[in-house]
């Protein structure tokens, strides 16, 4: 009934690539349901997915998903490059997404390139801050009109007019 001959010309093939990239389902992605490393997992390596990733433990590479959440407990060492990013712990590392929280006990060494940032009081950022730029977006602001900017004739950004301390 069941036959199975064995074929000693086939030999299994070797594995040559060292990159794991995960197939999903759409509705795996659909599901929201992320990628945890947990709090007692170390990965030394590029992490890829086209959907969410939690990190509660310690990742040294660089980062790129769909959305990102770097628990309280974790430290991420490297670059992060997501659509959404939640800081909790510790990144040592550039953070570049449209949208990024930063909670009251994160930690960010390195710069901070986003469309959307909230930060809640407490949380430390030793690097600079630049706005995502895009389409309809211009790189720098300038004053063109004579109005937006009474008693400056050198025409500041409306970023630097906001920051200047107010005469007495």
């Amino acid at each position: 009934m069941f036959s199975k001959t064995k074929d000693s010309t086939s030999t299994p093939e070797p594995v040559t690539s060292t990159t794991f990239e995960p197939k999903r389902s759409s509705s795996a992605q659909k599901s929201g349901v992320p990628s945890i490393i947990s709090a007692d997992l170390r990965i030394t390596g590029n992490l890829k997915s086209d959907g969410d990733i939690q990190v509660d433990g310690h990742v040294e590479g660089d980062i790129d998903s769909a959305t990102l959440t770097v628990g309280e407990g974790a430290h991420v060492k490297g670059h992060i490059s997501c659509e959404s990013v939640r800081v909790c712990g510790t990144v040592d590392g550039a953070v570049k997404a449209k949208s990024v929280v930063m909670a009251k006990t994160a930690r960010v060494i390195g710069d901070i390139i986003h469309d959307s940032l909230a930060i809640e009081a407490g949380a430390f950022i030793e690097g600079n801050i630049k706005r995502l730029e895009g389409p309809g977006r211009p790189a720098a602001v300038t004053s063109t009109s004579s109005s937006s900017s009474a008693g400056s004739s050198s025409g500041p950004s409306s970023v630097a007019a906001a920051a200047k301390p107010l005469a007495s």
